[in-house]
């Protein structure tokens, strides 16, 4: 697919299966009867998925990229699949799993806060909003003059 992996790739790679997040993306792949193959960078592309959860059009879990569209659809989308590497390495970097309660708990925070689960959600900031699909409300917000802080029912500044 592409040329050789880097040293980081390989170590990400190496990370994300003694973590077990990348055996699991494969047994979530297998289940949902997707088609899977070595994708460029070390990961794995998973295409195909049909399952009505999660919404959207791809995630990651370990190496493992996971798209509800075809191969060549998959692949020609490289702004999206750079996206979901980057979640690749954040599996990584949180000993894997445990990734998945710091995402969750951080896409909850996100929701409640900008009403929606990614614009305020450190791990989708990281892996680029736009990249992946994504409108960052936050700055919607500030063009409104919503998100300052209120005292006593009033926005600060104002009399």
């Amino acid at each position: 697919m592409s040329g050789p992996l880097t040293q980081r790739q390989r170590l990400r790679q190496l990370a994300n299966v003694l973590n077990a997040s990348t055996p699991l993306g494969l047994v979530l792949a297998r289940l949902a009867g997707t088609r899977t193959f070595r994708g460029p960078r070390g990961l794995i592309v998973a295409t195909g998925y049909r399952w009505r959860l999660p919404l959207a059009g791809a995630f990651t879990v370990g190496n493992v990229v996971i798209f509800r569209a075809d191969a060549d659809t998959a692949l020609t989308g490289r702004v999206l699949l750079s996206h979901e590497e980057r979640h690749s390495t954040q599996y990584a970097w949180c000993l894997g799993l445990p990734f998945l309660l710091f995402y969750f708990a951080a896409a909850a925070w996100s929701a409640v806060r900008y009403g929606d689960p990614a614009s305020g959600n450190p791990f989708e900031r990281h892996a680029g909003l736009a990249a992946g699909g994504y409108v960052d409300r936050r700055l919607h917000d500030r063009k409104r003059g919503f998100g300052r802080r209120r005292v006593y029912g009033r926005r600060r500044g104002h009399a």
